[in-house]
């Protein structure tokens, strides 16, 4: 689990050596009973000795919840005082003083006020664990980070308040809070989880069943995952033993047969029906293959990748102790073979068939074995003997023959067993520069020679003592097992050789690219190496297909490029995907996305240990690229947060600097409106403080918007007369231009926010009046539509180009002709409340065609035609 955290904290206090445990009470929606969980588990705790301190609980009117907090110590929350608002906030120092041994933290992913210590509750909670302080804590999946654009697509809205998935990692404990959707719609209608007309919004709303089966997988599967990968830290450290079954996990042995499809494509059928994982193998015997054996196995390979299995290679002599090593390693459940296709004499001699020798060792990790696909071309492996057995055993003769001859000439004086052990230096010497088949056939010849031309009777194959028959005897044997035994250690070599040199090649990698200055030098790094290394023309693109280092691809293969960056997959050369383009292109993947391209033009085909390099480099390229997108994502946020900064200090300054000066003038307005002296001098103060107060609401509204202050209140209202209220505290500001409405009857009854609504609506019509001109018609229409309320603004203006379509929304934002006064924050005071009530806005021109602009809100206000009494 990561100790560290995903933001600066404060150092605490009182250091402590040991950092607090968290625990996360985790729920998939609200009024689950995360926070009644929580209460009970400290209940206990404190039974059992431990100093439990309230930090902050929200009941939320809750009974049950409420007696559940009876005994346990509290800690009072801090009064914060923001915009004339008290606001209350948990009181960190106060915690971090009386050091409790637990601290109940409740909504983990609250803001905090601003002017606290931390923006987020989740950074008191570091600090908090950071002072070896244990913390119980509740959170709803929809605050997740990595689960944010999901739910928001489900409950159609955004979600504001996040928690980094490394808080997750940090917990040594999440608990599950789960209900079914039927008990918690219960509940919401038993009043349990909210009250009044808040509980049916949220009824009609966030709460609806489907939504709430949405969000209850969801948060199953995040609890499984984490499961999941505690059991298999906990089976890693475990020494001996068979697997645990808690979940299935598959392994399929590939090789370059074409049988090996269908078990692929039967395990990934398999693991889907069991909802388990799966992997697949390819054993590295360190035998070499032919280029057509090659293609085959990379073929599999492929195919095993893009079904979403776990591809890996490992090497070793023995396939079947060697798949059940990896089958061990992995925490297989399940082994995939294929049915024995070998002749059963040939199975006898080599010791059983790869199924007979899995089952025997398998222990409790179970064994399917399937058919081999019978539509498939008939396949046997590619034959030991060909023009390099022969050359090979040619070579062998030839030393065997001259050894004979020698032999002629010593064998007076070390007799023919001594001449047998020179035969035997024959065998041994030819082990270690040729392959096992001509090492076995020089070790027969060998024998046959020695009994020829040495053995007596001499110059025949016959054997006349039976001292002589056994001496034979056990010189074939011992010849056969000695070049057995030492082409075994030459192939071990030329494994750990490989091996010896991808480390080495991927430690020079890392440390070349690790020392550049600059991700444009590691690129460039990053490109020589793999040339260097793999003898091939090597470029990498990135995700808009810019050269990053090495050459540039040309045009014509500009489209393979792409293809492998949107698919995912290998195109290209030695592949099925474009494979008469000249270069290989492999996408650079990070966690299941193309951040990247490497492409590679070699002379010849890549042997698999190249190509399996080739592949590793391409991971690292990615993970490398991917940090430095989201170190260049930091940076950018981390500017844009100090600017947001200073603009809300901006904003609070002006709108408190004039609230004094508004004061006087109003008072002084009212006064001179009861004088007969001056009554022009007094109307025109009177616009001023009204233009002024204008805009210190405008700033007061964004401001609330800015800091997640807007809290709708859902009611029933008549669209006609809101409308006509509107109309009439703006009618100055549209003075001289005629404004017509229209209310369609299904949108005659909203249930909506109609202070926000209020100012969405004037803030389009005073818009819509200062870019129209004098006289022109300005139209108001609202219609139901699929349950929603449409709100359509349209003027007859210049319109808007395609430029202030996109930015016309922006804080400050003023578009081209607009008139003098204001600060360009209408709009975008419009999106914001908008937003708030859970809809969307947009801009354009009008859709009849005719000149001006058109502004749009969708709105979820539940109209209906009649009242809500009627």
């Amino acid at each position: 689990m990561t100790a560290g955290s995903a933001f600066p904290v404060q150092d605490p206090a009182t250091p402590s050596t040991a950092p607090g445990r968290l625990k996360i009470f985790f729920g998939m929606c609200p009024g689950v009973g995360k926070t009644y969980a929580m209460l009970l588990g400290a209940q206990q705790r404190q039974e059992e000795g431990t100093n439990v301190l309230i930090g902050v609980i929200e009941t939320h009117g809750r009974i049950e919840t409420q007696a559940l907090t009876a005994g346990l110590a509290r800690v009072p929350l801090r009064e914060v005082s923001h915009r004339g608002v008290t606001l209350r906030e948990m009181d960190l120092d106060a915690i971090l003083a009386r050091r409790p041994e637990l601290v109940l933290v409740d909504e983990l992913a609250h803001s905090n006020a601003p002017g606290s210590r931390h923006p987020k509750r989740c950074q008191d909670v570091i600090e908090l664990l950071d002072a070896g302080i244990d913390v119980f804590t509740t959170m709803n999946v929809q605050h997740l980070e990595s689960r944010r654009d999901v739910v928001a697509q489900i409950i159609g809205a955004p979600v504001r308040e996040t928690v980094p998935d490394s808080i997750l990692d940090r917990a040594v404990e999440i608990e599950l809070v789960d209900v079914s959707p039927s008990e918690l719609r219960k509940r919401l209608d038993e009043g349990k989880v909210y009250l009044g007309d808040r509980a049916a919004t949220a009824s009609e709303n966030f709460f609806r069943e489907e939504n709430l089966k949405a969000l209850r997988e969801i948060v199953l599967r995040v609890t499984a995952d984490r499961a999941d990968q505690e059991l298999r830290v906990a089976m890693q450290g475990r020494r001996a033993g068979e697997p645990w079954k808690a979940r299935e996990r598959l392994l399929v042995a590939v090789g370059p047969s074409p049988y090996s499809a269908r078990l692929i494509r039967w395990t990934r059928h398999y693991a889907a029906a069991v909802h388990g994982l799966w992997l697949a193998v390819y054993v590295d015997t360190g035998r070499s293959l032919d280029d057509e054996t090659r293609g085959r196995l990379e073929e599999n390979l492929t195919l095993a990748r893009s079904l979403g299995g776990e591809v890996f290679t490992t090497t070793g002599e023995d396939v079947a102790e060697t798949i059940l090593r990896a089958a061990r390693e992995h925490q297989v459940t399940q082994i995939v073979a294929g049915k024995p296709l070998s002749p059963r004499w040939l199975d006898v001699l080599r010791g059983g068939s790869l199924v007979d020798r899995l089952i025997r060792s398998s222990g409790d990790i179970d064994i399917h074995v399937v058919r081999a696909d019978k539509t498939a071309a008939p396949w046997r492996p590619s034959p030991t003997v060909g023009p390099k057995f022969f050359r090979g055993t040619a070579l062998g003769g030839l030393l065997v023959v001259a050894l004979a001859l020698g032999g002629l000439v010593v064998a007076p004086l070390i007799g023919y067993a001594g001449v047998g052990l020179l035969f035997l230096l024959a065998v041994l010497l030819s082990s270690l520069v040729l392959s096992r088949g001509p090492v076995l056939a020089t070790a027969a010849l060998s024998a046959l020679a020695w009994n020829f031309f040495f053995i007596p009777p001499r110059f025949t194959f016959s054997i006349a003592t039976p001292q002589d028959l056994i001496l034979f005897g056990m010189y074939f044997v011992v010849a056969l097992v000695l070049g057995q035994f030492t082409s075994r250690l030459r192939l071990r070599e030329a494994v750990e050789r490989r091996r010896e040199e991808q480390a080495t090649a991927l430690y020079r990698f890392s440390l070349e690219v690790a020392g550049a200055s600059s991700i444009e030098e590691a690129m460039q790094a990053a490109a020589a190496r793999i040339s260097s290394l793999l003898g091939a023309e090597t470029g990498i693109l990135g995700a808009d297909l810019a050269c990053l280092g090495g050459g540039a691809i040309p045009e014509r293969d500009r489209a393979v490029a792409d293809w492998a960056l949107r698919s995912g997959r290998a195109a290209g050369r030695f592949t099925d995907t474009l494979p008469q383009a000249h270069r290989l292109h492999l996408p650079l993947m990070v966690s299941g996305k193309a951040v990247g391209v490497l492409w590679a033009k070699p002379r010849a085909a890549f042997t698999l240990p190249e190509r399996q390099l080739l592949e590793t480099f391409a991971n690292q390229l990615g993970v490398l690229l991917e940090r430095e997108r989201l170190r260049a994502e930091a940076s950018r946020a981390e500017v844009e947060t100090r600017s947001q900064r200073l603009q809300k200090t901006l904003l609070d300054s002006v709108s408190h600097e004039f609230r004094t000066p508004l004061a006087v003038i109003n008072g002084a307005a009212v006064a001179l409106e009861t004088s007969a002296d001056v009554p022009g001098l007094a109307g025109e103060i009177r616009a001023a403080a009204i233009r002024l107060g204008r805009i210190v609401g405008d700033l007061l509204d964004i401001t609330r918007i800015e800091s997640g202050a807007v809290r709708p209140k859902w009611e029933w209202m008549e669209t006609a007369d809101l409308l006509a209220g509107v109309m009439e505290r703006h009618q100055a500001e549209t003075g001289g231009r005629r404004v017509e409405v229209a209310v369609e009857e299904g949108a005659a009854y909203i249930r909506s926010d109609a202070a926000l609504l209020g100012e969405i609506v004037g803030n389009l019509l005073r818009n819509a009046a200062q870019h129209s001109p004098e006289g022109s018609l300005i139209v108001l229409r609202t219609a139901a539509v699929a349950g929603q309320l449409r709100l359509v603004v349209t003027d007859e203006g210049t319109g808007l180009s395609t430029q202030d379509e996109e930015q016309i929304f922006r804080k400050f934002h003023r578009g081209n002709g607009s008139k003098s006064g204001g600060l360009g924050l209408g709009l975008s005071i419009v999106r914001g409340f908008a937003e708030a009530l859970g809809g969307e806005v947009s801009a354009g021109l009008r859709g009849d065609g005719r000149p001006g602009a058109e502004f749009r809100v969708t709105l979820p206000a539940q109209p209906r035609a009649e009242a809500p009494g009627g």
